[in-house]
């Protein structure tokens, strides 16, 4: 099954893939399922029942609403660091035994399609293309063999950092939740639609058409059942939280000379089978004007 979240005449919807068109309901329709984050919280059959629910609605045209992130609002969203042995490597940094995990938080996230602001301050808008593993019921020291159990569901992300301002300090918190920095959809991909951890998948990252990352999932150094089992060693992870599990090399920090995003370009990651999220990168005083006292 495959959803997207979206926006109508102010209103939150969601729709399904039936063949090559989308079905969908808002909230101000009758029979609206909910939100893709309630399906996943409320567990059991409510994903695949929603989904025979959207199939017979009316088809919508995504290109005239608004995409959403498939999840605005998670409870968690922990993103992993240096978790692809050749980007630790070209990062300066000794790879890591146990993942390097830092948080990223909901005003930072925006849709495909939505453009990501760089700072008048800084230059240095980096990209970084992401699978996300979406958790799909309570995990709590979680065996990695029952790990990949525990996720609903799967999606891309664009962690697109501030370089400058992730190393100001020893935590990467700052460069990391820039508002309009958090790229993420375009859609949600349940999990059986997948091979499992998306193992196998080839994930690209194009700026301006040129490819500037590739590799395999299989790359990572912690997998994704890894990921869910470290992570449920010390915390409880909930359903509709997100884990943004790493990037390979190619980042532009570790290019010479590097290679800053800049105002105009466009920005994809592709992650096979499960779609391309794509966004414009603008200055954000071109979008939002600094205002004058």
């Amino acid at each position: 099954m495959r959803f997207a979240s979206y926006a109508q005449n102010g209103r939150q919807g969601l729709a399904t893939l039936v063949d090559t068109a989308w079905h969908g309901l808002t909230e101000a329709d009758a029979g609206f399922p909910g939100t893709l984050l309630s399906l996943i919280q409320a567990g059991g059959a409510a994903l695949a029942q929603a989904a025979e629910t959207l199939a017979k609605a009316p088809v919508v045209d995504l290109d005239s609403a608004t995409l959403l992130p498939p999840i605005s609002n998670p409870g968690k969203i922990v993103c992993v660091g240096l978790n692809y042995t050749d980007h630790s490597a070209e990062s300066g940094f000794k790879q890591p035994d146990y993942p390097t995990l830092f948080g990223r938080f909901n005003s930072s996230l925006i849709a495909h399609g939505a453009p990501i602001l760089r700072p008048a301050f800084s230059d240095q808008l980096d990209y970084e293309g992401e699978l996300v593993a979406i958790v799909g019921k309570t995990a709590r020291d979680v065996a990695e063999a029952d790990a990949l159990d525990y996720v609903s569901g799967y999606s891309i992300f664009n962690d697109a950092s501030i370089r400058d301002y992730q190393f100001k300090a020893p935590q990467w918190t700052p460069g990391k939740n820039f508002d309009d920095t958090g790229a993420f959809g375009p859609h949600f991909v349940t999990a059986d639609e997948l091979p499992r951890g998306c193992e196998g998948l080839k994930l690209i990252t194009r700026l301006n058409g040129q490819v500037v990352q590739q590799a395999s999932i299989s790359d990572m150094v912690f997998s994704v059942a890894q990921l869910v089992s470290i992570l449920s060693n010390f915390m409880t992870l909930e359903p509709g939280d997100v884990i943004v599990t790493g990037t390979p090399s190619g980042v532009g920090l570790a290019r010479k000379p590097p290679l800053w995003m800049r105002h105009g370009d466009t920005v994809e990651v592709e992650v096979e089978q499960i779609g391309i999220l794509s966004n414009p990168v603008r200055d954000r005083d071109a979008v939002q004007p600094t205002k004058v006292a």
